[in-house]
């Protein structure tokens, strides 16, 4: 059985071993009062930019970009043979190839986005469906809601998931599962001993099995990941591309060439960067899933319908949106 629920009024962890990012929350603001991208925010931000992550990329290319101008002032006509008409076929195609990648991976996280969503609306639905409930049968119940989803997010993040949901005595294969196993047999009891009755036991019994189908979702999608051969291609070619591409326009450009090759492979390399972040939504990248935050919203609601007063502090997650929040 679930053990009752305990928090810490510190930064959100399933597992030590792996901090979420996420934090209490102050009061958020928005960049300006439509939330749109400001001229500074597209030139300066950094915040959830992936320029961080493909700096050295692009710093190695200004290299070679560097080394080909060089060769061309050094020995020129030496590349001359090889034109951007080649180069321009090769990006129309490697764009292509690169959207339908990014396509298949912003499909992955945003199938994961909206089994959370309902994860979160089946577990208001059965805080509201247990309202009739003895305070201790509702208690057992909401209570181990929340250890379902806390060990639903330490198994998709790869935490400890025993510790997650609080079980003790025998490891079971699938301890998030165990505690789902549990609540279907405390609502069965409840209607065996004239708590409720049948109609009432198979609504509850309904919001469990949306409880299941959103884990088996999730473990799909962790368990499933893009073909490797399907990404090494796209990888090999990107680098490809982008690393003859100066050879092309040195004749051509000289010391400019440093300019389109710089926003060539910006983009490249930015998406490519991007659909490895979104590919897995329930790591912690920047624009990975807050899963931790969406564990403490449904833990305070169900707090509350209980009657708790000292509710743990809401999160937010960092890195998530355009959200620029003020010092707490």
């Amino acid at each position: 059985a679930a053990q009752p629920l305990a928090f810490r009024h510190r930064e959100c962890s399933i597992s030590d071993d792996h901090p979420p990012p996420c934090r209490p929350a102050p009061k958020p603001t928005r960049m300006n009062g439509r939330g749109k991208l400001t001229l500074r925010d597209i030139l300066f931000a950094m915040n959830g930019s992936v320029l961080p992550e493909i700096a050295p990329r692009l710093i190695f290319l200004a290299a070679v970009t560097i080394v080909a101008v060089l060769l061309e002032h050094r020995h020129p006509g030496i590349t001359r043979g090889l034109t951007a008409v080649p180069f321009t076929l090769m990006g129309l195609a490697l764009s292509i190839f690169m959207n339908f990648r990014n396509n298949a991976c912003y499909d992955r996280w945003w199938e994961a986005r909206k089994l959370w969503g309902q994860l979160i609306v089946t577990a208001r639905s059965f805080s509201r469906q247990t309202a009739t409930l003895a305070s201790d049968s509702r208690e057992r119940l909401l209570t181990g809601l929340c250890a379902f989803t806390r060990g639903l997010a330490a198994r998709l993040h790869g935490g400890d998931e025993l510790a997650a949901t609080g079980i003790t005595g025998p490891t079971p294969p699938n301890p998030t599962d165990t505690i789902l196993a549990g609540l279907g047999t405390h609502c069965a009891q409840l209607m065996t001993d004239g708590h409720i009755n049948a109609i009432h036991y198979s609504v509850l019994e309904l919001r469990l099995t949306e409880l299941s189908q959103v884990q088996a979702g999730c473990e799909r999608i962790k368990s499933t990941p893009l073909p490797f051969a399907y990404s090494l291609l796209l990888h090999r070619t990107a680098y490809m591309f982008c690393l003859l591409l100066p050879f092309a326009l040195a004749p051509a450009l000289s010391w400019w060439a440093l300019l389109p090759v710089l926003i060539i492979s910006y983009t490249f390399f930015g998406l490519d960067a991007l659909s490895d972040q979104l590919e897995d939504p329930f790591g912690t990248d920047a624009y990975d899933l807050p899963l931790d935050a969406m564990v403490r919203t449904i833990e305070r609601e169900c707090l509350f319908a209980l009657g708790r007063t000292d509710l743990p502090p809401p999160l937010i997650p960092k890195f998530y949106s355009r959200m620029r929040t003020n010092p707490p």
